[in-house]
């Protein structure tokens, strides 16, 4: 293995042959390094896709900031290198290494990769094999680093199984030490140091087992899956004793102070911003919204929490623009007297202050005049569906009138462009319901024209659904790319003409390869493999996307990819993610995928209980943590059906709930 100096040496050589070298020589402004000899634990936070992307990415600051607050612990970084960078390492023998120190990954105890999204598989495994780190579990020993895994695609870590040690479910915070801490034991017990360029080695079976026990630690090694004659699962079961058969995820009841250190990075990112996190969950309950069912309950943050933070990361960064980051920004309880705050303090400084993520029936005159004169030009919202029909299936009413109406005052405002976000392809939609998305852009564009003339501008973006685990409508089928294409080829024709509307649309072929892996099973693991074998990685990139490289490797495993995509469900499934939850029982899912087949709606249950689980799972931790952090009601109301309590908890559904041989099978 190369030596910190020799990796330096090589790279001098070849930076100058590559786009962007800023990526690659680290020393950012706020970048942490520690003396290396001096601590006890090295962990090493991988975000496996470019520099450019991730260095923005706010679990990795979260976690960075964690270990590093630790005298006992470093965390260092390291991301995908692009392919013109790739070719050079590989050709002059540079492993993958950590920006902080030029070390290669493999000298470090615990690589932990961040999969926000699943389109990341391939590159994760690019990574550990670019850094010298057997690419599957099983063929790595006592010299090997510990590789885990979190994000918010792990809440169905099958397809990814066969190549992470362990995976993180739900928040990392607090867990983050407790793996750290049982990585020290194990190593204080039994290890032996070999050299300055491999982690000393340690009994790795007994820290796997230690792992396993960590509340949210998911141990793939130590579980079995059994499958029906028809391809679907059986059962997934522990096969040693003590661990959990449902892993339950982790959260923190109170939000900790947020990372105020920002590292400025050497090239212009995605999102070169102060981003500070001002509550976390939502209770909205969109029926196809993974993030919204699996990060209950909602926290906030204080407003003087979220100012003081701001106020501290400009000082150490010097960034012009910040981002106040949520689910639902607009639903944060204290917003006004938020942007008023921010207002005050960062008045005069030309600052432009972001509010992502805003619900249109909770976007108030006073909030738009509270950011009019923090405006960056541009304002979003996401209606998406454009018929009342659809938006009651998947729970997201929001009438015509109220998306004029609000559409209206933006742009009277001053607001010169407006996002609109739309879906196609939820279940039960016809082309009706896309002409009217299409309709309603149209409509939209004509009375911003009536309040601020034609200098007003709108950017439509229609992605696809796609199914998600532990989501209500896990029971449904993709979209066909037959009627994908023509819905797609519906709004080009009908928005295409207007240039004052910008439509942007998502490949089909990218929906599938996310509908493949967000539900697949560990089967899939070995299509994953192959299809990275077979040239596959950047698949959220065009220049790095091989749709066939896939086929193939399905092809080769025998196995049908319309299995995971368009197979119908049957009501009483087992599905591949059963023994991980979010809490939210398998039981309220499906009730809620009722109501949405007779195109029923729940309100926000910030306003009513609506027995999801997160209450008596999380009940303990609520009690030692009182307060008005948590916005999630008990149940009061008369005659509501009590909460659930035992196993359903964590998702299971008993036959006198429901009375699954009596359903008709779903999907179609």
């Amino acid at each position: 293995m190369l030596t910190q100096t020799q990796i330096e040496n090589k790279l001098d050589r070849i930076l100058l042959k590559v786009q962007k070298p800023g990526r690659y020589v680290g020393g950012e402004l706020n970048s942490t390094v520690k003396d290396w000899d001096a601590v006890q634990t090295k962990v090493a936070l991988v975000f496996p896709d470019v520099y450019d992307i991730g260095v923005s990415n706010v679990g990795l600051k979260i976690l960075y900031d964690q270990v590093n607050q630790r005298d006992d612990a470093l965390a260092e970084r390291a991301y995908a290198p692009w392919l013109d960078m790739e070719a050079l390492m590989r050709e002059h023998g540079i492993p993958l290494y950590a920006l902080e120190s030029k070390r290669p990954l493999a000298c470090f105890d615990l690589v932990g990769l961040t999969l926000p999204y699943e389109t990341l598989y391939t590159n994760a495994l690019n990574v550990l094999d670019l850094a010298g780190i057997p690419v599957r579990s099983a063929d790595r020993d006592e010299t090997h680093p510990i590789i885990i895994a979190g994000g918010h695609s792990t809440m169905n870590p099958e397809p990814m199984h066969a190549f992470i040690d362990a995976f993180v479910i739900g928040e990392g915070e607090e867990v983050i030490h407790d793996i750290i801490n049982v990585i020290q034991r194990v190593k204080c017990q039994t290890s032996q140091v070999t050299s300055d360029l491999r982690p000393s080695t340690f009994d790795r079976d007994e820290l796997l087992r230690l792992l396993a026990h960590i509340p949210g630690v998911y141990v793939p090694h130590f579980y079995e899956a059994n499958y029906l004659e028809d391809g679907t699962l059986s059962h997934i079961e522990p096969t040693i004793a003590d661990i959990p058969k449902i892993v339950t995820k982790r959260v923190v009841a109170k939000l900790p102070p947020p990372p105020t250190k920002f590292i400025v990075p050497n090239i212009d990112i995605v999102h070169n911003r102060v981003s500070v996190e001002i509550m976390r969950g939502c209770t909205r309950g969109c029926r196809f919204c993974h993030a919204g069912m699996i990060t209950r309950p909602v926290r906030e943050r204080p407003v003087d929490e979220v100012v003081e933070a701001l106020e501290a990361a400009v000082k150490s960064s010097g960034f012009e623009e910040i981002a106040l980051l949520s689910l639902s920004s607009s639903d944060y309880t204290n917003v006004l007297e938020l942007v008023t705050k921010v207002g005050e303090k960062f008045g005069g400084t030309h600052l432009k202050v972001s509010l992502p993520s805003l619900r249109i029936e909770s976007v108030s005159i006073d909030l738009m005049e509270k950011l009019r004169d923090k405006r960056s030009g541009g304002f979003t919202l996401a209606p998406e569906a454009a018929t009342e029909r659809m938006r009651r299936i998947i729970n997201k009413y929001i009438p015509d009138e109220d998306i004029i109406n609000t559409t209206r005052e933006i742009y009277s405002r001053g607001w010169t462009t407006i996002k609109l976000y739309f879906m196609i392809g939820h279940p039960s939609e016809t082309l009706e319901d896309v002409q009217a998305i299409a309709d309603l852009c149209k409509r939209v564009i004509a009375e911003g024209r009536k309040v601020a003339g034609m200098r007003v501008k709108l950017n439509a973006g229609v992605s696809t659904f796609v199914p998600k685990s532990q989501t209500p409508f896990q029971w449904v089928s993709c979209d066909t790319p037959e009627q994908i294409r023509a819905k797609q080829a519906l709004l080009r024709r009908e928005l295409g003409r207007d240039r004052s509307i910008k439509l942007s649309l998502t490949d089909a072929e990218d929906s599938f390869l996310e509908s493949w892996l967000s539900r697949g099973d560990r089967k899939m693991a070995e299509v994953v493999y192959t299809a990275w074998k077979n040239g596959s990685k950047f698949d959220a990139w065009n220049e790095g996307k091989k749709y066939d490289a896939w086929m193939e490797a399905f092809a080769e495993h025998g196995l049908d990819p319309l299995f995971y995509t368009h197979r119908q469900r049957r009501t009483d499934e087992v599905f591949p993610w059963e023994h991980i939850t979010a809490a939210v029982r398998k039981n309220f899912l499906f009730q809620d995928f009722r109501q949405s087949l007779e195109g029923q709606i729940r309100v926000d249950c910030r306003l009513d209980c609506f027995a999801c689980g997160i209450l008596p799972t999380f009940a303990q931790i609520r009690r030692e943590n009182p307060g008005d952090v948590w916005k999630c009601p008990d149940v009061k109301s008369p005659g509501k059906k009590a909460i659930p309590q035992g196993d359903n908890v964590n998702g299971a559904v008993t036959s006198d709930q429901l009375a699954v041989n009596s359903l008709p099978v779903v999907g179609g």
